[in-house]
């Protein structure tokens, strides 16, 4: 489902209001946690899980670390 999104100012943040029928159909109330992850087509929103927030961490070092290797394996 595509829905728009209006970002209004939340204190020094930016925020998005999530629509009530679609925040019910993925089961998110206020207070819970999401993930946003940037993508090459946008951003991704998805339910907060220790374990993928780790492995993203744990992902990004990784990509710095060996940056220069990561670019030849590309070419």
């Amino acid at each position: 489902m595509v829905r728009d999104v209006t970002l209004r100012q939340v204190g020094g943040s930016v925020g998005a209001t999530i629509p009530k029928d679609m925040a019910d159909r993925l089961h998110l109330d206020v207070g819970d946690h999401v993930l946003a992850v940037e993508t090459d087509r946008g951003i991704l929103l998805t339910p907060y899980d220790p374990e993928i927030a780790a492995g993203l961490e744990a992902a990004a070092r990784a990509a710095k670390k060996f940056r220069n290797a990561l670019r030849e394996l590309a070419k």
